[in-house]
C-alpha cells in the first residue's frame, strides 16, 4: 500500500511540473531594426547614436491564451520609436513610443489581449502607445529552406520582406549577430531585410528600410 501510493505521490508531482512548464501561448516572431544587427563592430559603431531608433515587431501566435483570453492564429505588431539607437537593451536599456497594430479577426476581448501582450512582451520599448490601429494581417514565417525569408503586410500600414543572408551580403568578412532580439524568444536566426515601411500617423514620421542586414526570426513561448 505504502509503495502504491509512493509511487501515484511521484506521478502526480511529475504531472504537475509538466504542467507548470507548458507555454501558455506560442507563435512565430520577426523584428526589423533600422541599423544592422547582424554585422561587424565598425560598422555597427558608425550607426551608433545616428539610426537604429526605429524597429517593427510582429508576434504571429500558433495557439494558446494570454490572460485568459485565446489568441490562436491572430497576429500583433508593434511598431517603436525611440531617442536611441535600439542596441543590447540588458546594458542600455530604452524606452520608447509605439503604434499597435491588432488583427482585425479579433474580438473586442482579443484585442485587449493582444494590446496587452505585446506590451508585456516589449517592456519598456512601449512606455507609451501613440495609436492603435486595426487591420488585416497576413505574416508569412520561415518560408524558405533555411527559415530566413518572412513576409508582413498590414493592410497599407506595414510592408515587410526578408530574405536569408547570401555570400555578397558578407561584406568585412567579420559579421556576427552584434545586437540581440529586443524582446525574448526562442532560437533567434538573422535575415536580409528586402524591405520594411511604416505609413500611419502616431509616431511623426514614416519610413521606408532597403537592403539592411537588419532582421530577426524566431519563435516565441510564454
Amino acid at each position: 500500500m505504502k509503495k502504491t501510493f509512493a509511487a501515484l505521490m511521484t506521478i502526480l508531482a511529475a504531472t504537475a511540473a509538466f504542467a507548470v512548464t507548458q507555454p501558455s501561448i506560442t507563435g512565430d516572431y520577426l523584428e526589423v531594426r533600422s541599423c544592422d544587427i547582424y554585422t561587424g563592430p565598425c560598422f555597427a559603431n558608425a550607426e551608433m547614436g545616428l539610426t537604429g531608433k526605429e524597429a517593427i515587431m510582429v508576434w504571429s501566435v500558433k495557439e494558446g491564451s494570454f490572460q485568459g483570453t485565446a489568441l490562436d492564429g491572430l497576429s500583433v505588431i508593434a511598431v517603436v520609436r525611440t531617442d536611441a539607437t535600439l542596441g543590447n537593451l540588458k546594458y542600455e536599456p530604452r524606452s520608447g513610443k509605439a503604434v499597435l497594430i491588432v488583427d482585425e479577426k479579433a474580438n473586442p476581448s482579443q484585442r485587449d489581449a493582444l494590446q496587452a501582450f505585446a506590451r508585456s512582451m516589449a517592456g519598456k520599448l512601449i512606455r507609451e502607445v501613440a495609436a492603435v490601429k486595426t487591420s488585416a494581417i497576413e505574416a508569412k514565417m520561415g518560408t524558405c529552406a533555411k527559415s530566413g525569408c518572412a513576409a508582413v503586410k498590414a493592410g497599407n500600414l506595414i510592408n515587410v520582406s526578408t530574405r536569408c543572408f547570401g555570400e555578397n551580403d558578407h561584406i568585412c568578412g567579420n559579421e556576427d549577430i552584434f545586437y540581440p532580439p529586443l524582446t525574448d524568444v526562442n532560437n533567434p536566426l538573422p535575415a536580409y531585410t528586402e524591405v520594411a515601411s511604416f505609413n500611419a500617423k502616431g509616431l511623426d514620421m514614416t519610413w521606408q528600410l532597403t537592403g539592411q542586414r537588419g532582421a530577426f526570426l524566431a519563435s516565441f513561448s510564454r
